[in-house]
């Protein structure tokens, strides 16, 4: 796992964004359409991958003071299908930005 919380913030966000679809998507119509039923071990993966990003949230909340709008947005992006990928779009330059100046008071 990336050290980097913001990289890692991201990384878990799009994680869990595809698992999403990937579960919406194959895990359901799967189900529906042959005998083949991903969608136990689907949801757990996602599952997962929604905690990760519900902590790597707060993390990143406390290290950039978000307000609770700012909060909010990123909690409720979670929860749409595609939010995650909105969420990131938009926040992008302000993740790169504190990730790359954490890098430089790293190695100064």
């Amino acid at each position: 796992m990336p050290s980097n919380p913001f990289f890692r913030f991201r990384v878990i966000a799009i994680a869990e964004g595809c698992s999403f679809l990937v579960l919406l998507i194959f895990g359901s119509l799967l189900s529906r359409i042959s005998d083949i039923n991903l969608v136990m071990p689907l949801g757990l993966l996602h599952a997962a991958f929604f905690i990760a990003l519900v902590a790597a949230t707060l993390d990143v909340r406390a290290r950039l003071d978000w307000g609770r709008k700012t909060t909010t947005l990123a909690l409720l992006a979670a929860v749409l299908p595609t939010g995650p990928f909105f969420f990131d779009h938009a926040r992008r330059e302000e993740l790169r930005e504190a990730g790359q100046s954490l890098a430089a008071d790293a190695t100064a």
